[in-house]
């Protein structure tokens, strides 16, 4: 049996990595390390259900961090979704985006040759039906990810940059962190849709020797 309380340990990898920070609004400029957001994006592309939720407890950092700048063309509009509900209702609408017209030209600063290990819990929520419990989805996930099964393709951080995965089952040796100690100041922990008005929420990001712990959600370190 599998104890209510194990950590799952995944290793990703991938030759790019981009992890915006919120506060650069023109040039995107990724964090020095990812953040649990994009951990628990990971772990939802190989498995999730509303019956539980990903908690990410601690993000090892196993490269050495690599920065590399590069200017690419991005799309700089969006169909709001507003504007979808009303060519519905009305038979009428532009739901096109030429992109000659919305093209903007960008600078990045990106991650290279990124690897790291994240260790996450499964939390049951509300959702959860009677014969249902974390060994069911521990064992599902773990199945899956030892076979290398996802519903959609993990990223890290933008949908461009593809990460690789592998379980790290039990036995296992954990590959060794980077020797780096560093504040990484506040960083974005994950998005609040509890109320109406969505939030973002941050956490002050210590890493001591290559770890990154992350605290919990009810945790009176993440900032509102």
């Amino acid at each position: 049996m599998i104890p209510k309380d194990e950590t799952i340990k995944l290793r990703v990898w991938g030759d790019y990595a981009c992890f915006t920070r919120p506060e650069m609004k023109v040039e995107r400029v990724s964090y020095d390390v990812m953040t649990p957001s994009a951990a628990r994006n990971i772990l939802q592309a190989i498995l999730w259900k509303p019956s539980f939720d990903w908690e990410i407890t601690q993000i090892d950092v196993v490269k050495p961090v690599q920065w590399f700048s590069v200017r690419r063309n991005e799309v700089g509009a969006v169909i709001f979704a507003n504007t979808v509900q009303t060519a519905m209702k009305t038979n009428s609408g532009r739901l096109a985006l030429y992109i000659e017209e919305k093209r903007q030209q960008r600078a990045g600063m990106f991650l290279r040759d990124v690897e790291y290990v994240i260790h996450a819990r499964i939390r049951l929520t509300e959702h959860a039906g009677s014969d249902e419990s974390v060994t069911k989805f521990s064992e599902i996930f773990k199945r899956r990810a030892f076979k290398g099964q996802c519903f959609s393709q993990p990223y890290l951080g933008c949908r461009e940059f593809a990460a690789f995965f592998e379980l790290l089952g039990e036995g296992i040796e954990l590959p060794p962190s980077i020797s780096d100690t560093q504040d990484l100041g506040w960083m974005l922990f994950d998005l609040d849709y509890s109320e109406d008005e969505i939030k973002p929420c941050f956490f002050r990001g210590l890493m001591e020797d290559g770890k990154l712990r992350i605290p919990s959600s009810q945790s009176q370190e993440i900032r509102r």
